[in-house]
């Protein structure tokens, strides 16, 4: 099955593209991008986004990933990224990332809303979850208004530049469980 694209009142998801590396690496290899997310690097080396790329197209054909070009659907310019990862037995994990001159504005949570459905709906997948760094609130705010809640802290859960961190953890069910 080919990837979708999806749309969303301002925004259009869209499979990821060779040609996206350059600016993924100028965006995601901003500091701020490293800070709310678990895992990608700061800082962003030449060839990284190329490499991602390759294995998010890869993991759409083996059914472990679903990654998306976070677009502005007028102009089509490439704000982020978001996505399922880990996808097994019916579970997926959500993680995104979105462009520093982007952030406030409610693209984030307008493409989270879409993935999650997209989720639960086309890919039915029983439960979705997230993590993000606690140093960062904003990850959680965009989750919850996406319609995961937050579970719990994983205390000491990631290492940062040789630091140990605390994770936040959140989940959501798929409404059709729910309804059972």
């Amino acid at each position: 099955m080919k990837q979708p694209s999806l749309t969303t009142e301002r925004l259009l998801l869209r499979p990821l593209q060779l040609a996206d590396a350059g600016r993924i690496q100028k965006m995601a290899g901003a500091p701020e991008i490293a800070l709310g997310t678990t895992n990608v690097p700061y800082p962003y080396d030449s060839g990284m986004a190329g490499q991602w790329i390759g294995r998010a197209l890869a993991g759409w054909d083996q059914c472990t990933l679903a990654i998306f070009a976070i677009t502005l659907k007028d102009t089509e310019q490439l704000i982020g990224s978001i996505g399922l990862h880990h996808i097994q037995n019916n579970t997926a994990q959500l993680g995104f990332w979105l462009g520093v001159p982007f952030w406030q504005q409610g693209y984030c949570t307008e493409a989270a809303r879409s993935i999650v459905h997209f989720g639960f709906t086309q890919l039915k997948l029983c439960k979705i979850f997230a993590q993000h760094r606690r140093l960062d609130p904003k990850p959680g705010k965009v989750l919850e208004k996406a319609g995961l809640a937050f579970v719990c802290v994983k205390p000491d859960a990631i290492r940062v530049n040789r630091v140990t961190e605390d994770l936040s953890y959140y989940e959501a069910m798929s409404p059709s469980l729910v309804e059972a």
